[in-house]
């Protein structure tokens, strides 16, 4: 990694927090993508007026831990606990940075860390700090879940820290008997314990200055969060702590809160109130090959982590390929996103592009892939415009490489309004928050209504040049009705889902499923940021003919593919070039996906 210029003063005088930052930036010690990102945000920060970073109060935090706390299990039995530079970044990030107010700017934070790093016994002291050293009034600590065995977790860690520490043991009382359940400060009326999403169901709710959600990636839905978080209007400078290894569902809420902590980190959004502490592999690293890229995911590695465990870990992925998925995202901090991973969620968001805009587009040519669903599943049409021409380059051996076309791609996706809330239940979506925000589209009634859907593409046809309509066989007779009915006519650009080919074209799915897999990988697409389509493409499976063709299937978790089978369609009529095709050694004329 090439070094970055240093901060004006040496590194001998550089408080903990900002040490490390310089340290990562100068390739001193190696970090990932989104951490390299959160400490160009902290020294970028460092040079603002309207914050400031307060160093005695990050001290005050740093030094509470070794002070104060003591570790527990194995070889870290009643050990100080002693903060490394990644714990010491996050620690004085939360606590250093201030608003001119003198509060803290921080109210989120959240860290996604390779299995193993310590994440909870971290959590856990910051809930201690901020229930003895924060200066709240009768300060309310939760350790937040979905399910109160969950929460226990957290809290255990926190419990066996006052168990091991004399001056915290000799202060605070635990109660619950057998099984504690609550850590109180008589003296400043604070109290720590665990809560689940049920508890605050009754009730007036708690009113936390801290709540500390691990392993996020577990939560179902926001219930838990929003919960805490409507609380915190009491608070003067309450902070959400969430903790976390990698997900493999982008539809929820880790999903969320991952693609905005990276967002943040890389100043595509202001985010001004989050701290980001994400681990990620660089695009091309092996985990599985090369052990050199493993801190990045596991900053802990050789502290609390071997590199024995790890080196056991990738191999038996490479020995037992069904477990690759899991140690990917648990241990490499790899959204993985299904069973049978296609696109990664990063991927996807590495194309997204928060400034495109549909009306930069007025008077061009589009090719709309239109998915239908039959009553009450989603249907989508997704537009695909051509976005001008790549660069003119030479490759490796010399030879000029010739421009190519990129594309930009605007998404629609259209649910029945009043199965949303019962869909939104059944399948752990977020279908009603998603129209809210303009990202889906809620039509009247039980059922897809096919003049809605007519009706929209007239009236986008009369801003932009609609070249064809590439559709699946499946229900297009009720579409073209529609269409008759409304007086309109467009060009029909059948494109079969299955692996039928056509002869003269290449307008199958293989084909466009490979074309559009290169558009991602070479970053030759643009999406206009919609996490229904994000949602789509990270999540799409497939299976594999004898002959090596893909064609896209639901995944198990449920997530809804159509967009990105729309998508798929729309790019093979964007790309069609009418080539000869040779006949497929898997022919199943009757076959049709996400159905």
């Amino acid at each position: 990694m090439r070094k970055t210029s240093q901060p004006q003063r040496p590194a001998t005088l550089l408080d903990p927090t900002t040490k490390y930052a310089v340290d990562v930036l100068a390739g001193d010690i190696v970090a990932g993508p989104h951490v390299r990102a959160s400490c160009r945000r902290h020294m970028k920060d460092l040079k603002r007026k309207d914050i400031f970073f307060d160093k005695a109060a990050a001290d005050y935090a740093l030094g509470f831990f070794p002070s104060v706390l003591r570790l527990n299990g194995g070889n870290f039995e009643g050990l100080p606990f002693n903060l490394e530079p990644p714990q010491a970044f996050i620690v004085g990030s939360i606590f250093g940075w201030k608003r001119l107010d003198g509060t803290r700017r921080f109210r989120r934070a959240y860290l996604e860390i390779g299995k193993g790093n310590g994440k909870s016994p971290l959590a856990a002291g910051i809930g201690l700090f901020m229930m003895l050293a924060d200066g709240e009034a009768r300060a309310e600590i939760y350790a937040a879940a979905a399910k109160k065995r969950q929460a226990f977790v957290l809290f255990k860690d926190a419990v066996r820290m006052v168990e091991q520490s004399p001056a915290l043991s000799s202060r605070l009382h635990l109660s619950g008997g057998f099984k504690i359940n609550n850590i109180a400060d008589i003296k400043s009326g604070s109290n720590f314990e665990p809560i689940s999403r049920e508890e605050g169901k009754t009730g007036s709710g708690p009113r936390p200055s801290c709540a500390l959600c691990d392993e996020v990636h577990e939560i179902p839905n926001r219930d838990v969060i929003d919960m805490l978080e409507r609380g915190f209007k009491f608070r003067r400078q309450p902070l959400l702590l969430m903790t976390t290894n990698s997900g493999s569902d982008p539809n929820t809420v880790c999903g969320e809160e991952h693609v905005h902590a990276v967002a943040v980190a890389h100043g595509h959004q202001a985010g001004e109130t989050t701290f980001s502490y994400v681990c990620a592999l660089d695009e091309g690293d092996d985990p599985l090959t090369d052990p050199s890229c493993w801190i990045k995911a596991n900053p802990l590695l050789g502290v609390i982590l071997e590199e024995n465990y790890l080196r056991d870990i990738a191999a038996g992925a490479l020995e037992i390929p069904g477990s690759l998925n899991s140690i990917m995202r648990l241990h490499f901090c790899c959204w993985t996103d299904a069973d049978t991973a296609w696109i990664s969620t990063q991927a996807v968001v590495d194309c997204e592009d928060p400034s495109l805009r549909r009306e930069d587009f007025l008077g061009e040519r589009f090719w709309a892939g239109l998915d239908l669903s039959a009553t009450k599943d989603m249907t989508a049409r997704v537009d695909v415009f051509e976005d001008g021409m790549t660069e003119p380059s030479v490759d490796e051996d010399g030879e000029t490489v010739a421009p190519e076309m990129k594309y930009a791609v605007f998404c629609h996706a259209y649910v029945p309004r009043d199965t949303m809330v019962e869909r939104d239940r059944m399948e752990k979506s977020t279908f009603e928050v998603w129209a809210r925000q303009g990202h889906l589209i809620a039509l009247p009634g039980k059922k897809i209504r096919y003049d809605y859907l007519a009706r929209d593409l007239i009236e986008d046809a009369q801003d932009y040049d609609c070249e064809a309509v590439v559709y699946d066989r499946f229900l297009i007779n009720r579409f073209e009705d529609a269409l008759e009915e409304a007086g309109a006519t467009f060009n029909l650009m059948e494109h079969p889902q299955g692996y039928n080919h056509r002869k003269g074209s290449d307008l199958w799915m293989p084909g466009s499923i490979d074309m559009l897999e290169t558009l991602i990988l070479e970053k030759r697409i643009r999406f206009e940021v919609n996490p229904v389509l994000r949602m789509a493409i990270s999540s799409t499976t497939f299976i594999e003919s004898p002959a090596g063709l893909r064609r896209f299937v639901k995944p198990k978790n449920g997530n809804r593919i159509d967009c990105a089978v729309a998508l798929a369609m729309a790019i093979g009529g964007a790309t069609d070039k009418g080539e000869e095709v040779a006949a497929s050694p898997w022919e199943d004329p009757n076959y049709s996906i996400a159905k």
